[in-house]
């Protein structure tokens, strides 16, 4: 059984197999008794008057052993547990009937043990109300045939009493499989309760942090994109140089970014899905858009499907990257590949020099966005690339810029 009424965890699963293993375990180690039974009613059955024969009783021995036989070499096979109720009820029945009807023809032989081995296969097998009830009714079945077959009170009385020590036994073998196995799931389902009570408390404390992020940084850049949006139509009323409104355009531009951004990861914190490489092909026209960055998205072979947490981070890298075209490179020509080999998936942006601009990694460049941010947003994505057994490198290359992620799938 399960806490909830959805489909079993995987701990639970893997509870349900190992009691399922444990159990055929078991079976293999009692399988060359069960054997040893089958021999022994065999030699009693062909040493015992009448033998087993063509005709009349001896025909009848002959069935009875064949049958049963049969049938216990079928309720100790592997996969018999593994057959339908119906059909284990029907095998240890014809097991029982067919050692009655040998202690009926051979009542002063062993084969009174043919019974026995039917009353404890019904008892381990079977569900408990029918192993009782087909227990009792084969017990009764061999007191009847043997004393038919002139048996002494005391001999029928120790062989009831002998089907009652090994039902018993059965049952008590049953009791403690049923109990280490149920014992196992709740473990199982308290660790599941366990992670389910870590998840909702994290949730929590997330939703607080979303709470308090929203509350001060969000405020805050509403506020500063007011501010900015204002500076612009002062610097457009006002006698200003292009450059001034330039810079104040973009950097209203950027705190209007920076505004989305916040809201997406209190988003982020609050549960909500996070963006991911289906999201790049809009992320670039964002920027092409907004900060007017030529950027192309270009994709090698058929993507498989990756974890949350591996596309999440290929999403940022791109988005840093373009961030960085359009702080060091405005109006440099931007390429976005994106490509899957050898069980890894590979995120390359390159971008070439733009126009009379100087060296992409100089940073004594006062155009475009250069000296906005702390510039740390490469380093913090290399630490989580790192993490999930990814890698980052970004440098010069050619003419331009690049910067090549690539994490495992």
């Amino acid at each position: 059984m399960t806490t909830s009424a959805g489909p079993p965890s995987r701990r639970t699963v893997q509870a349900l197999a190992a009691a399922h293993q444990r159990l055929h375990r078991q079976r293999e180690l009692l399988r060359p008794l069960g054997w040893a039974v089958i021999a022994v009613v065999t030699a009693a059955a062909l040493t015992t008057p009448p033998t087993p024969g063509l005709r009349g009783q001896s025909a009848v021995v002959s069935a009875a052993l064949a049958f049963y036989a049969a049938a216990t070499a079928l309720a100790i096979s592997d996969h018999f547990v593994d057959r339908a109720s119906g059909v284990q009820v029907a095998v240890v029945a014809v097991m029982g009937v067919a050692g009655v009807g040998l202690v009926a023809i051979q009542p002063r032989s062993a084969t009174g043990l043919a019974v026995g081995a039917a009353v404890w296969m019904a008892m381990t097998r079977l569900r408990l109300d029918r192993g009782l009830i087909l227990s009792a009714a084969l017990t009764l079945g061999q007191d009847v045939a043997a004393l038919h077959g002139s048996s002494t009170a005391t001999a029928v009385l120790a062989a009831t009493l002998l089907n009652a020590l090994l039902a018993l036994f059965a049952y008590v073998v049953r009791a403690s499989r049923a109990a280490q196995d149920r014992t196992e799931q709740l473990l199982a389902e308290l660790a599941d309760a366990r992670d389910e009570q870590t998840r909702a408390a994290a949730l929590a404390e997330r939703s607080r942090i979303a709470s308090e992020l929203h509350d001060v940084l969000a405020h805050c850049l509403s506020g500063a994109a007011i501010q900015l949006q204002g500076a612009r139509l002062l610097a457009a009323r006002e006698p200003a140089e292009a450059g001034v409104q330039e810079a104040v355009q973009r950097a209203s531009e950027l705190v209007n970014d920076g505004l989305a951004n916040a809201r997406a990861a209190v988003g982020a914190l609050r549960g909500e899905p996070m963006p991911g490489i289906a999201d790049l092909e809009s992320l670039l026209a964002g920027f092409r858009r907004d900060l007017l960055v030529p950027a192309e998205l270009t994709v090698e072979g058929a993507l498989p499907a990756l974890p949350a947490e591996t596309s999440l981070l290929l999403y940022r890298g791109a988005q840093e990257a373009l961030t960085n075209a359009a702080r060091y490179a405005p109006g440099a020509a931007t390429t976005v590949m994106l490509r899957y080999t050898n069980a890894r998936i590979c995120l390359s942006v390159e971008n070439g020099r733009a126009s009379g601009s100087r060296a992409l990694d100089c940073p004594t460049r006062p155009q475009g966005l250069f000296g906005v941010g702390g510039g740390h947003g490469l380093a913090g994505l290399r630490e989580r690339l790192e993490r999930i057994g990814g890698t980052l490198h970004a440098g010069p290359h050619l003419d331009g810029w690049r910067v090549e992620i690539e994490a495992p799938v």
